[in-house]
């Protein structure tokens, strides 16, 4: 699968998912690009999931128009060591296959 870090996370978590085709936003040199542009990006470039730390995205794209799923990490803060926790259940649900559409909340 191919999967994109939003620039709100570590880079560090991408040894977490070495089995998979996985970039930074910096990898592809799209810092600063908005939300909205952004998931457009990643239907266009056939990405098949963004995981980011923004718990507002949610609520600020309409989800119907991209079939991307988002997986909001959510932990007490925003560092490798606690994120990298919730690792084992988006590698689980990764497993799974079927992705839906939009944002799926990964949380301990």
């Amino acid at each position: 699968m191919q999967l994109l870090l939003d620039e709100n996370l570590p880079k560090r978590l991408k040894q977490d998912f070495y089995e998979h085709e996985i970039y930074t936003v910096r990898d592809k040199q799209w810092n600063g690009i908005k939300n909205g542009e952004l998931l457009k990006l990643l239907v266009e470039n056939s990405f098949d999931a963004l995981l980011t730390y923004d718990k507002n995205l949610q609520y600020q794209q309409n989800f119907s128009k991209y079939t991307i799923t988002v997986f909001v990490l959510t932990a007490k803060i925003n560092q490798y060591a606690e994120l990298r926790k919730l690792t084992p259940q988006i590698k689980a649900y990764l497993s799974q296959g079927q992705m839906q559409s939009g944002p799926v909340i990964i949380s301990l």
